[in-house]
């Protein structure tokens, strides 16, 4: 009679001292750091947006139009009189909202791709086969053509960039899980009689996140840059949505007259941006257990 219940191994360690040691890393990284604190800073500031400002972002007055930064207007207003606070901080919120969806669905189906591609054999060749495929083609291009399939609009947006994000990530659990299904503990829970599924979910996705969370992390910037270029090419939400990819594509043809319309939303990209692939590098040098000590 097995027992299913019995514990194997780890091949991460969970103790608390691993979370220490993770910690002090952390803390001698002065920068990320920082870029950790700002980066709750712009989300908070997203998420309570609306109690930030008095402005709607989506009302117009034609008689402040394309007024500069003054003291009701800290950001001035863009061509429809629209307070750049108020646009940028729920076009903040709206663009961080699509990223991470669209992340958490294109990792989540790219890390069980990956996994499933390593752990049966028969299955590999087909599955990288196909991620293969996907990858060959530039990740502007196929958002572009997802995109334009689907047509315009935030839910295009984000499946544009899940699809673009499966393949990479699939490829980094795969590399990730074939260093742990030949492990020993697995053929042991293999003689105790546990399932696949059980195998799979205790020990080889276990091992497997922290890789796969390093890579998303290094992906977040990338992806909010990708959907801010399809955003501006016109494929993202339609206006008078507050979306800073939008709001730079609006904001291009008043460059010469009122450059801040277009500057300020690109400047918030860059900060976002910037932020992310700061702490994605931080991330990773946490993580990799060939740090030294």
């Amino acid at each position: 009679m097995t027992d299913q219940n019995v514990a194997l191994p780890a091949l991460v360690p969970a103790d608390a001292s691993r979370g220490r040691q993770l910690l002090r890393r952390l803390l001698r990284d002065k920068i990320a750091l920082f870029m950790l604190v700002l980066l709750v800073v712009i989300v908070l500031a997203a998420v309570f947006a609306p109690f930030l400002t008095p402005f709607d972002p989506y009302r117009t007055s034609l008689r402040s139009r394309n007024m500069p930064p003054d003291l009701v207007h800290w950001l001035g207003t863009d061509e429809q009189g629209r307070d750049l606070v108020a646009r940028v901080l729920f076009g903040i919120r709206l663009t961080l909202a699509s990223g991470f969806t669209s992340l958490f669905l294109g990792g989540f189906t790219g890390t069980i791709i990956g996994v499933t591609a390593a752990y049966y054999k028969r299955a590999d060749n087909l599955l990288m086969r196909a991620m293969d495929v996907l990858l060959s083609f530039p990740a502007i291009l196929l958002g572009l053509a997802i995109a334009g399939i689907w047509g315009p609009g935030t839910w295009g947006i984000i499946f544009a960039l899940a699809i673009s994000t499966i393949p990479p990530v699939a490829r980094v659990a795969r590399a990730a899980a074939l260093g742990v299904v030949n492990q020993d503990y697995l053929v042991a829970a293999r003689a105790l009689g546990l399932g696949d599924f059980a195998i799979l979910h205790r020990y080889v996705l276990r091992n497997c996140a922290t890789s796969v969370l390093v890579y998303v992390t290094l992906r977040f910037g990338q992806v909010i840059l990708l959907g801010a270029s399809l955003s501006f090419l016109g494929l993202g939400a339609p206006p008078p949505s507050a979306e800073l990819g939008t709001m730079v594509s609006q904001g291009r043809s008043l460059l010469f007259t009122a450059p801040h319309v277009a500057l300020v939303p690109c400047f918030a990209l860059f900060l976002i941006v910037l932020v992310l692939n700061v702490l994605g590098d931080a991330a990773r040098d946490i993580f990799d257990p060939k740090v030294q000590q």
